[in-house]
């Protein structure tokens, strides 16, 4: 068979795919199987990998604890994620945008202002238009249960992939490859393994990774609202002394609410600990009054809708993104105060940027889990989540208070941005995931 051989006797076909060497089935167990990669978690970071490797053709396993969440839609729980323009290409180019059971809502403008609770937006603000720098949208409003569902209907019909879920899994790693022992039985050998498990991931404190975190005294509550007037598809980030609100445009009209509030946002509010479990506490009409305090008088009557969700905010940083046959994604690698809704977008990046080493070392013949494919993967994701980590930071030290000089001084700074044509445009940018060298899966290529 003509072709060649990579790492472990891997023989990849001169038609393509991949294969074992001569005889090395007959010498397997009938529950084992040999991957390229195995991502442990399959959250919307690792699922995503697990479909962006197979899409190009790599043979692949990802393994959760829980079980897939079902496809059927449910009602609406009020979470939802801003998908940024990038982290779309992402998703289309891994053959899971189009699964998607309805069309998300575009994020056509942003309002960004800084302000009080109870009172209007500062009139000194910026306001972004997505037209101004693209014709696509700044990214899009996708409901979990959406994303979820679009999960699940891409990753059983993938040839090269298997889900295992629910399973335990415990890894070996060694120099020369990693095995994968499930509770069901079933055994995987693989050349890479991805720890895709969030904040608390296991496989990074096994490996030993330390991982630095910043407490912000901060609660982040989310959830949705149904409401009067329409929101023409804006979005609004509201800086106020305790914490940054963004309210969030979610598709419509007609899919909330009844005749009386037949739009729907998203928000995510940030603020001190005590005074978030007061909100948290507190009923829907009263919770209601609390978030068009903060609106401003933006969107009309509104009406809480779905469940609330909170969590405690703190930053996350990890002294090193692998370690042998190891490498970490998502939550499990970093995380940021949700001051610009960053953190699943992040996420995305470190599958872009793993995925696209993977590939280029596999389709070399070289070793896909390899220590080079590893450091390339960490030198390009590491500047840019540093970057994010420390100026979402200093946001949040610079809007976080209510000193009078400071919040007169950041409200002039914001007007003067939205009256800097090349400087606001730069901005823009930025929020679409459009940096300088943004190519490969982000630039909307596809791979394999």
């Amino acid at each position: 068979m003509a072709g060649t051989f990579g790492p472990a006797g891997w023989r990849r076909p001169a038609g393509g795919g991949m294969q074992r060497g001569k005889g090395a089935l007959e010498r397997m167990m009938d529950t084992e199987i040999e991957v390229a990669a195995c991502i442990i978690g399959a959250g919307p970071v690792g699922a995503t990998l697990a479909a962006s490797l197979a899409a190009a053709g790599l043979p692949v396993a990802v393994v959760d604890a829980a079980p897939l969440p079902p496809m059927e839609l449910q009602d609406f729980d009020g979470r939802a994620y801003a998908i940024a323009l990038t982290s779309k290409r992402l998703l289309d180019a891994a053959g899971i945008w189009d699964h998607l059971p309805g069309a998300p809502g575009p994020i056509h403008a942003i309002h960004v202002a800084d302000g009080r609770p109870g009172a209007p937006p500062s009139p000194l603000s910026l306001q972004w238009r997505a037209d101004e720098v693209s014709e696509e949208p700044f990214g899009y409003m996708v409901e979990a249960r959406a994303l979820r569902v679009a999960l699940n209907a891409r990753l059983p019909g993938m040839a090269n992939l298997r889900v295992f879920a629910p399973a335990r899994a415990e890894v070996e790693r060694r120099e020369d490859g990693a095995t994968v022992t499930l509770s069901t039985g079933q055994r995987i050998s693989a050349r890479l393994v991805v720890a895709a498990e969030g904040r608390n991931s296991p496989l990074r404190r096994a490996a030993g990774i330390r991982a630095t975190t910043l407490d912000y005294h901060q609660i982040g509550m989310v959830g949705a609202f149904a409401h009067e007037a329409p929101h023409d598809n804006q979005a609004l980030e509201q800086f106020l002394p305790n914490g940054p609100f963004a309210q969030l445009p979610l598709a419509g009209p007609g899919n909330f609410g009844t005749a009386a509030y037949p739009h729907a946002s998203a928000f995510v509010w940030a603020d001190r600990t005590a005074i978030a479990q007061r909100m948290l506490a507190l009923p829907d009409e009263e919770f209601g009054r609390e978030l068009r305090r903060r609106l401003g008088g933006r969107l009309g009557a509104i009406r809480p809708i779905g469940r609330r969700w909170s969590y405690p905010l703190s930053a996350l940083h990890v002294a090193r993104w692998y370690d042998t046959r190891l490498a970490l994604v998502g939550d499990a690698a970093h995380g940021v105060h949700p001051i610009a809704g960053q953190g699943l977008n992040l996420g995305f990046r470190d599958v872009a940027a793993l995925t696209e080493e993977v590939v280029a070392a596999f389709n070399a013949g070289a070793d896909p889990g390899g220590v080079a494919v590893l450091r390339r993967y960490q030198a390009r994701r590491r500047p840019d989540t540093l970057l994010m980590l420390s100026g979402m930071h200093a946001l949040e030290r610079l809007f976080g208070n209510d000193f009078a000089p400071v919040r007169i001084a950041r409200r002039i700074g914001i007007a003067a941005v939205d009256r800097i044509g090349p400087l606001k445009r730069a901005f823009a940018r930025q929020a679409m995931g459009l940096g300088p060298g943004v190519t490969g899966l982000l630039a909307g290529q596809r791979l394999g």
